[in-house]
Protein backbone atom coordinates (compact mmCIF):
# COMPACT_ATOMS: atom_id res chain seq x y z
CA UNK A 1 0.00 0.00 0.00
CA UNK A 2 1.38 3.40 -0.99
CA UNK A 3 2.04 6.09 1.57
CA UNK A 4 3.06 9.74 1.54
CA UNK A 5 5.63 10.50 4.24
CA UNK A 6 6.02 14.07 5.48
CA UNK A 7 9.58 14.15 6.83
CA UNK A 8 11.22 16.90 8.87
CA UNK A 9 14.90 17.38 8.04
CA UNK A 10 17.68 19.36 9.78
CA UNK A 11 17.59 23.16 9.71
CA UNK A 12 21.38 23.29 9.82
CA UNK A 13 23.22 20.60 11.75
CA UNK A 14 22.95 17.36 9.76
CA UNK A 15 22.81 15.35 13.00
CA UNK A 16 19.40 16.83 13.83
CA UNK A 17 17.39 14.09 12.13
CA UNK A 18 15.60 11.12 13.64
CA UNK A 19 16.56 7.49 13.14
CA UNK A 20 13.08 6.91 11.77
CA UNK A 21 13.46 9.68 9.18
CA UNK A 22 16.74 8.21 7.93
CA UNK A 23 15.17 4.77 7.73
CA UNK A 24 12.14 5.95 5.75
CA UNK A 25 14.19 8.12 3.38
CA UNK A 26 16.16 5.01 2.52
CA UNK A 27 13.09 2.79 2.05
CA UNK A 28 10.80 4.89 -0.17
CA UNK A 29 11.08 4.76 -3.94
CA UNK A 30 11.26 8.54 -4.43
CA UNK A 31 11.90 11.75 -2.49
CA UNK A 32 10.22 15.01 -3.50
CA UNK A 33 12.43 17.88 -2.33
CA UNK A 34 12.11 21.65 -2.29
CA UNK A 35 15.86 21.99 -2.91
CA UNK A 36 17.28 18.87 -4.57
CA UNK A 37 20.92 19.88 -4.06
CA UNK A 38 20.46 20.47 -0.34
CA UNK A 39 18.50 17.23 0.05
CA UNK A 40 21.12 15.27 -1.88
CA UNK A 41 23.78 16.58 0.52
CA UNK A 42 21.72 15.21 3.42
CA UNK A 43 21.07 11.87 1.72
CA UNK A 44 24.72 11.46 0.78
CA UNK A 45 25.72 12.14 4.39
CA UNK A 46 23.62 9.16 5.46
CA UNK A 47 24.54 7.06 2.39
CA UNK A 48 20.96 7.06 1.08
CA UNK A 49 20.64 6.37 -2.65
CA UNK A 50 16.92 7.12 -3.12
CA UNK A 51 16.16 9.13 -6.30
CA UNK A 52 15.16 12.77 -5.77
CA UNK A 53 12.84 15.00 -7.78
CA UNK A 54 12.09 18.68 -7.27
CA UNK A 55 8.89 19.91 -5.69
CA UNK A 56 8.77 23.63 -4.89
CA UNK A 57 6.49 26.67 -5.11
CA UNK A 58 6.87 27.33 -8.83
CA UNK A 59 6.45 23.76 -10.09
CA UNK A 60 3.98 22.46 -7.51
CA UNK A 61 0.89 22.53 -9.75
CA UNK A 62 2.57 20.59 -12.57
CA UNK A 63 4.45 18.24 -10.26
CA UNK A 64 1.49 17.18 -8.08
CA UNK A 65 -0.21 15.08 -10.82
CA UNK A 66 3.08 13.23 -11.42
CA UNK A 67 3.50 12.53 -7.72
CA UNK A 68 -0.12 11.38 -7.41
CA UNK A 69 0.38 8.95 -10.30
CA UNK A 70 3.46 7.60 -8.54
CA UNK A 71 1.49 7.07 -5.33
CA UNK A 72 -1.61 5.66 -7.05
CA UNK A 73 0.62 3.08 -8.76
CA UNK A 74 1.33 1.69 -5.30
CA UNK A 75 4.65 3.40 -4.60
CA UNK A 76 5.54 5.30 -1.43
CA UNK A 77 7.11 8.74 -1.51
CA UNK A 78 8.69 11.12 0.99
CA UNK A 79 8.36 14.89 0.77
CA UNK A 80 10.96 17.15 2.40
CA UNK A 81 11.51 20.87 2.51
CA UNK A 82 14.95 22.46 2.10
CA UNK A 83 15.21 22.59 5.90
CA UNK A 84 12.85 21.85 8.76
CA UNK A 85 9.26 20.62 8.62
CA UNK A 86 7.38 20.45 5.29
CA UNK A 87 4.27 22.58 5.12
CA UNK A 88 5.74 25.47 7.13
CA UNK A 89 6.17 28.37 4.68
CA UNK A 90 6.43 26.01 1.72
CA UNK A 91 3.97 24.40 -0.74
CA UNK A 92 3.89 20.92 0.83
CA UNK A 93 0.33 21.48 2.05
CA UNK A 94 -0.90 21.41 -1.57
CA UNK A 95 0.59 17.97 -2.07
CA UNK A 96 -0.81 16.77 1.26
CA UNK A 97 -4.26 18.04 0.33
CA UNK A 98 -4.09 16.25 -3.03
CA UNK A 99 -3.08 13.01 -1.29
CA UNK A 100 -6.04 13.32 1.09
CA UNK A 101 -8.40 13.81 -1.88
CA UNK A 102 -7.02 10.60 -3.44
CA UNK A 103 -7.30 8.62 -0.17
CA UNK A 104 -3.54 8.19 0.04
CA UNK A 105 -2.37 7.35 3.54
CA UNK A 106 -0.22 10.10 5.08
CA UNK A 107 2.38 9.64 7.79
CA UNK A 108 4.22 12.55 9.40
CA UNK A 109 7.69 12.04 10.84
CA UNK A 110 8.37 14.95 13.21
CA UNK A 111 11.67 16.68 13.75
CA UNK A 112 13.38 20.05 13.43
CA UNK A 113 11.50 23.31 12.99
CA UNK A 114 13.24 26.68 12.89
CA UNK A 115 10.46 28.68 14.49
CA UNK A 116 9.99 26.22 17.39
CA UNK A 117 13.74 26.06 17.94
CA UNK A 118 13.83 29.85 18.17
CA UNK A 119 10.73 30.10 20.34
CA UNK A 120 11.79 27.70 23.08
CA UNK A 121 15.21 29.34 23.36
CA UNK A 122 13.98 32.91 23.17
CA UNK A 123 12.91 33.50 26.75
CA UNK A 124 9.65 34.99 25.48
CA UNK A 125 6.26 33.61 26.58
CA UNK A 126 5.36 30.30 24.94
CA UNK A 127 1.85 29.81 26.32
CA UNK A 128 0.36 31.62 23.33
CA UNK A 129 2.13 32.36 20.07
CA UNK A 130 1.34 33.13 16.44
CA UNK A 131 3.54 31.95 13.59
CA UNK A 132 3.38 34.56 10.84
CA UNK A 133 6.10 33.37 8.48
CA UNK A 134 7.25 35.92 5.89
CA UNK A 135 5.46 39.25 5.77
CA UNK A 136 4.23 40.42 2.36
CA UNK A 137 7.05 42.48 0.83
CA UNK A 138 4.70 45.30 -0.26
CA UNK A 139 0.95 44.97 -0.74
CA UNK A 140 -0.90 44.23 2.48
CA UNK A 141 2.21 44.47 4.63
CA UNK A 142 1.17 47.37 6.85
CA UNK A 143 -2.43 46.23 7.24
CA UNK A 144 -1.21 42.82 8.34
CA UNK A 145 1.11 44.37 10.92
CA UNK A 146 -1.75 46.47 12.25
CA UNK A 147 -3.83 43.32 12.73
CA UNK A 148 -0.91 41.57 14.40
CA UNK A 149 -0.54 44.46 16.85
CA UNK A 150 -3.75 43.23 18.50
CA UNK A 151 -2.41 39.69 19.04
CA UNK A 152 -1.92 38.61 22.65
CA UNK A 153 0.89 36.10 22.24
CA UNK A 154 4.46 36.02 20.95
CA UNK A 155 4.70 36.78 17.22
CA UNK A 156 7.11 34.73 15.11
CA UNK A 157 8.40 35.82 11.69
CA UNK A 158 10.82 34.45 9.12
CA UNK A 159 12.91 37.09 7.38
CA UNK A 160 15.74 37.42 4.87
CA UNK A 161 18.89 39.38 5.75
CA UNK A 162 18.30 42.11 3.16
CA UNK A 163 14.84 42.84 4.62
CA UNK A 164 15.37 42.33 8.35
CA UNK A 165 16.14 45.97 9.15
CA UNK A 166 13.08 47.26 7.24
CA UNK A 167 10.89 44.66 8.97
CA UNK A 168 12.16 45.72 12.38
CA UNK A 169 11.52 49.37 11.56
CA UNK A 170 7.98 48.62 10.34
CA UNK A 171 7.28 46.59 13.48
CA UNK A 172 8.62 49.40 15.65
CA UNK A 173 6.39 51.94 13.88
CA UNK A 174 3.20 49.87 13.99
CA UNK A 175 3.44 47.33 16.80
CA UNK A 176 5.81 49.26 19.05
CA UNK A 177 9.08 48.84 20.90
CA UNK A 178 8.31 45.46 22.40
CA UNK A 179 10.66 42.75 23.72
CA UNK A 180 12.29 41.08 20.71
CA UNK A 181 14.59 38.17 19.93
CA UNK A 182 16.37 37.12 16.75
CA UNK A 183 17.63 33.61 16.12
CA UNK A 184 20.23 33.68 13.36
CA UNK A 185 21.72 30.64 11.60
CA UNK A 186 20.09 28.30 14.12
CA UNK A 187 21.96 25.00 14.79
CA UNK A 188 24.75 26.08 12.42
CA UNK A 189 28.36 26.97 13.15
CA UNK A 190 27.63 30.70 13.49
CA UNK A 191 24.37 30.43 15.44
CA UNK A 192 23.49 33.61 17.27
CA UNK A 193 20.64 34.61 19.59
CA UNK A 194 20.15 38.37 20.02
CA UNK A 195 17.79 39.56 22.77
CA UNK A 196 16.53 43.04 23.60
CA UNK A 197 13.82 45.32 22.31
CA UNK A 198 12.84 46.08 18.76
CA UNK A 199 14.85 49.30 18.96
CA UNK A 200 17.87 47.41 20.32
CA UNK A 201 17.77 45.11 17.30
CA UNK A 202 17.41 48.04 14.90
CA UNK A 203 20.50 49.63 16.45
CA UNK A 204 22.37 46.31 16.27
CA UNK A 205 21.72 45.81 12.54
CA UNK A 206 22.50 49.40 11.69
CA UNK A 207 25.95 48.72 13.06
CA UNK A 208 26.38 45.16 11.83
CA UNK A 209 25.56 43.89 8.34
CA UNK A 210 22.81 41.21 8.60
CA UNK A 211 23.82 37.78 7.29
CA UNK A 212 22.25 34.34 7.35
CA UNK A 213 18.72 33.10 7.97
CA UNK A 214 16.58 34.83 10.58
CA UNK A 215 13.73 33.97 12.91
CA UNK A 216 12.33 37.10 14.53
CA UNK A 217 10.19 36.91 17.67
CA UNK A 218 8.20 39.79 19.13
CA UNK A 219 6.94 39.47 22.69
CA UNK A 220 3.80 40.80 24.29
CA UNK A 221 3.98 44.36 25.57
CA UNK A 222 4.67 43.02 29.04
CA UNK A 223 6.75 45.14 31.47
CA UNK A 224 7.74 41.96 33.34
CA UNK A 225 9.73 40.68 30.34
CA UNK A 226 13.28 42.03 30.33
CA UNK A 227 16.54 41.12 28.63
CA UNK A 228 19.88 42.18 30.07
Amino acid sequence: MSKLYIIATPIGNLKDITYRAVEVLGSVSLVAAEDTRRTRTLLNHYEIKTPVISYFEHNSFTRIPQIMNHLLDGNSLAVVTDAGTPGISDPAYRLIRAAIEHDIKIETIPGASAFLTALVGSGLPTDTFKFVGFLPPKKGRMSKLRRLAESEGTLIFYEAPHRILKTLQDIHNIIGNRPAVIGRELTKLHEEIIRGTVQDLITHFRQKNPRGEFVLLIGKDDPNVYFK
